[in-house]
């Protein structure tokens, strides 16, 4: 019989994240754009978590987001300044006042963040040109990715909840916004972990891992090898 399940977290309600995350307030909406394969296959997913972590802030599954009725909503709307935290050459950097509150006037500022692995990300882009048409916003991150349990093709490549905090750091920085809990994301991710790597060495469990997992910053890039894409930004340097 299959455990029981809480469909805020997608965790098994015995695990239950949701009684101990504070959903903060910030000025931003953040709108999570998830792939369908994440969230219908990825137990990880950091996405979910991040979501229940702010509460002016979206989740919408799909692949092609034209057509989608909420997402156009809030791109058309003249009161929203609405971005998306991509790379590119003309992406302005939050982190260095790329974006400033005079700019942004009385309009409230919409981050959109692709949640998906780097070639589910470009696809979904490819099939949306409203999203491709939209200002593109970075960051400089603070520090490399704390992802321990996945690999990172690029030493610079950062989850949606790592993201989502670097992000909320620059746009404090920048005026631009407040971040009430700067400990809670990075806590949770932290915590998130230390259950999945339990889990993987318990010799009780058939998937028993008996290989520690390495620092991340002792490993080789993966660029390039097939299962290597599971990142979801790489901020500028």
């Amino acid at each position: 019989m299959s455990r029981e399940m809480c469909y805020r977290c997608f965790w098994p309600k015995a695990l239950c994240w949701c009684p101990s995350i504070e959903a903060m307030t910030t000025r931003t909406k953040f709108v999570f754009l998830m792939h369908p394969k994440e969230y219908k296959q990825e137990k990880a997913a950091t996405g979910r978590l991040t979501r229940l972590c702010l509460a002016n802030s979206e989740l919408h599954m799909g692949i092609a987001f034209d057509d989608h009725a909420e997402v156009q909503a809030l791109i058309r709307d003249p009161g929203n300044f609405a971005v998306l935290l991509y790379p590119g050459a003309d992406a302005r950097n939050l982190s260095n006042g790329g974006l400033t509150p005079t700019e942004l006037g009385r309009r409230q500022l919409v981050v959109f963040l692709l949640d998906a692995t780097w070639a589910g990300a470009r696809k979904m882009l490819r099939l949306s040109p409203s999203l491709q048409r939209l200002p593109r916003v970075v960051f400089t991150a603070t520090s490399l990715s704390r992802y321990v349990i996945k690999q990172q093709p690029q030493p610079g490549c950062l989850s949606t909840l790592e993201a989502t905090h670097e992000t909320l750091l620059a746009l404090e920085h920048s005026g631009l916004d407040r971040y009430p809990l700067p400990k809670q994301l990075l806590a949770l991710f932290a915590r998130m972990q230390d259950f999945q790597i339990r889990c993987a060495t318990d010799p009780a469990r058939p998937g028993y891992r008996r290989k520690p997992y390495s620092e991340p910053a002792q490993r080789t890039p993966l660029q390039g090898r097939s299962g290597a894409r599971r990142n979801r930004f790489i901020p500028v340097p």
